[in-house]
């Protein structure tokens, strides 16, 4: 499902994330892979890639579900993380997650993973790390780490 350009960080077996902006393929790549959901964390206005409607139809035409969930950094907040988290309860998985690098889908799958699974911050960035998504040295990073704390 993978080439050098296109890397996948399993989380865990139900938890999927793009290291890089999906396309019309990488989706039908993750559908035949036995992904059952797609998230987007792309807000309608970022350039690149398809827009959410568009990757909304994509998906619905691989008989995958889709979530769009668009998340700026800058507009991070615990209450966003739950939102995210309630919705995520809910989705047929495993699940492909995606922003455009893989760090906004990365954190917020590492934060749900860590409140679900009592992490505390400084193991969500570990497990992250380990899985190829190191996000300590980013200020999302710190983020994931306070929010985790919180939760653990």
């Amino acid at each position: 499902m993978t080439d050098d350009t296109q890397i996948i960080a399993t989380i865990d077996p139900s938890h999927n994330v793009a290291l890089f902006l999906p396309d019309a393929k990488a989706l039908e790549q993750a559908a035949s892979a036995g992904m059952k959901t797609v998230v987007n964390f792309r807000a309608a206005h970022e350039k690149g890639g398809l827009d959410p409607d568009a990757e909304g139809l994509v998906a619905e035409k691989l008989g995958l579900n889709y979530l769009h969930h668009p998340v700026a950094p800058e507009d991070l907040s615990p209450e966003t993380v739950d939102e995210f988290r309630r919705a995520l309860d809910d989705l047929p998985q495993p699940v492909f997650l995606h922003c455009a690098s893989g760090k906004r889908a990365g954190a917020m799958t590492l934060m749900a993973l860590a409140a679900d699974k009592g992490w505390d911050g400084d193991t969500a960035l570990q497990e992250g790390k380990a899985r190829g998504i190191d996000l300590a040295e980013d200020g999302i990073g710190q983020f994931i780490k306070s929010y985790a704390d919180s939760k653990a």
